[in-house]
């Protein structure tokens, strides 16, 4: 069976990489209509590039230049902004980011802010960066999708800031729109003795995806993690259909997630729904025009995902899992093994850092899990390796649609039982693996006969016969001892990074009932 009129035969897109299938794509559509692609790539604002030459590495994000859209003729002040979302710059004590969309094109976008809501004095441009999806006949209408970002640099640490986001015609400031004025917090200057931040994968859009939004805010995070397959406008998720996705689904997305997200630092990395063919070879053109995201030293013009930033006592590295994936290889090996030599060098720098007591790393696709997708044996091959050298503290996945927590695993074994309550110290035990994958989209299981295991509801412990994927996209049978906590359920995890004397990290799992069903303490020399 063959996908609609301008889609790729699935025949051929068994085979074609996302480059190849950008290549068909963009080729067979411009035959019938002028191809309009993200306005910041294609104009070179993003990528540095001016045509559709190709970018560094085998999959740079690149697009054909196309002129800006012209503005719309509706007056700016019926033009309303939404799906405001933050996201820290490189410091998140001095730098914040900004970002939000409009239905039409505006004039002059920019952002007001203030350290009160009652003077925004500073006044900062932002820029435009747009997105046409054609028309896929018997699938989709053409959407035309506007999206905006500033950057504040130079901020006060520790500081609360309020802001308003407009555009000519439409002023946060005016009596008229003053109620959308929100606000932020900068990172503090020093160590900040405790701090909160939550994190989940697998969100999608519905009633309990917006619950657990609901949920998380109620834990006053400093920020949030959000470890891929944000939206699912691409359903399919294997890299092969992405020129069937719903653009439209990104809107409803972001005007879910706004009420947390214009206050809350939303800090996405890029999952397998999360590559779209149409705009560039690597899939992430959309993701560069809807995310501005801390450029850590990568190149973050070609893999949106990646990058690191610091809060008080823990380092954060967030990776892009698709450059190593066994399971769903449409972007394997894109960034030609540079991402694993950054990821090898911003660890090291993160542990010889004085200020950092803990390291978190925050990606798609899972190291160790026994449901649906269970492991990949990519992630494995190229990155727990560097996990162990560097003794990263705390490793967080999404992927697989369920709540399952490893024991402290060690050389691929379990290192020390850590049941629920238990404490563990990641250089004497090995470290521990969370699945959040329970963010909101439909929920998966765990293999037949193995039973659910949490807080409340502990079942004896044992081994769970499951699978890990090969390179050669096969799956190898296993048997394992590492699936200590089980919980099929909507949920979400909240974590409290503690310093001073006794550094720790406490790490709770919550349903979207607001019982926790999964608690841990990770200690450096515990």
């Amino acid at each position: 069976m063959e996908t609609p009129d301008f889609g790729i035969p699935l025949r051929l897109a068994d085979r074609m990489s996302m480059a190849e299938q950008h290549e068909y794509l963009r080729t067979r559509l411009s035959r019938r209509r002028t191809l309009v692609t993200a306005g910041a790539v294609a104009s070179g604002l993003l990528t540095g590039c001016s045509g559709s030459g190709s970018g560094s590495g085998s999959g740079g994000t690149t697009a054909t230049r196309d002129p800006s859209p012209t503005t719309s003729k509706t007056p700016g002040s019926f033009i309303t902004p939404f799906g405001r979302h933050l996201a820290f710059g490189t410091d998140p004590k001095t730098q914040m980011r900004i970002s939000w969309q409009v239905p039409l094109a505006v004039r002059k976008p920019y952002i007001r802010v203030g350290t009160r809501p009652d003077d925004l004095g500073r006044k900062v441009e932002a820029e435009l960066r747009d997105l046409h999806t054609p028309e896929l006949k018997g699938v989709r209408a053409a959407v035309d999708q506007f999206y905006l970002h500033a950057a504040l640099d130079g901020l006060r640490p520790g500081t609360t800031y309020y802001y308003g986001v407009g555009h000519e015609g439409f002023d946060p400031a005016s009596p008229d729109h003053r109620s959308t004025i929100t606000s932020f917090r900068t990172a503090p200057a020093g160590p900040p003795g405790r701090f909160v931040f939550t994190a989940f994968g697998d969100q999608g859009v519905g009633e309990e995806a917006a619950l657990n939004d609901r949920l998380l805010l109620r834990q006053n995070p400093a920020f949030h993690l959000h470890a891929g397959d944000i939206c699912y406008a691409d359903p399919t998720g294997k890299g092969k259909e992405s020129d069937v996705f719903d653009a439209g689904q990104w809107d409803r997305f972001l005007k879910q997630t706004e009420p947390v997200a214009r206050s809350v630092p939303w800090m996405v990395t890029t999952g397998n729904h999360d590559m779209e063919a149409w705009y560039s070879p690597d899939g992430y053109g959309g993701q560069l025009a809807r995310f501005s995201l801390p450029d850590s030293g990568f190149d973050a013009r070609t893999a949106p995902g990646v990058y690191a930033f610091t809060y008080g006592n823990v380092g954060v590295v967030a990776l892009d899992a698709n450059d190593v994936s066994y399971e769903i290889p449409a972007n394997f090996g894109y960034t030609e093994g540079r991402q694993t030599k950054w990821l090898d060098k911003k660890l090291g720098e993160l542990r010889a850092a004085k200020a950092v007591d803990f390291i978190v790393a925050c990606f798609h696709h899972c190291a160790y899990s026994t449901s649906t997708h269970a492991s990949d044996g990519g992630v494995r091959a190229e990155w727990l390796p560097l996990f162990a050298r560097h003794e990263v503290d705390l490793v967080i996945n999404g992927h697989n649609h369920v709540y399952e927590r490893t024991d402290a695993v060690k050389n691929g074994e379990v290192g020390r039982p850590v049941p629920v309550g238990g404490t563990t110290d990641p250089r004497r035990d090995g470290i521990v693996y969370v699945t959040a994958g329970g963010g909101g989209k439909e929920l998966y299981g765990f293999p037949d006969g193995v039973k659910e295991s949490y807080e409340g509801n502990t079942a004896d412990h044992e081994s769970v016969a499951t699978f890990r994927w090969t390179k050669s996209q096969d799956t190898k049978a296993e048997s394992v001892e590492w699936s200590r906590v089980r919980y099929r359920g909507f949920s979400f995890l909240s974590v409290e990074a503690e310093s001073g004397a006794a550094p720790k990290l406490k790490v709770s799992a919550l349903a979207s009932s607001g019982e926790r069903i999964d608690h841990f303490e990770v200690r450096r020399g515990a």
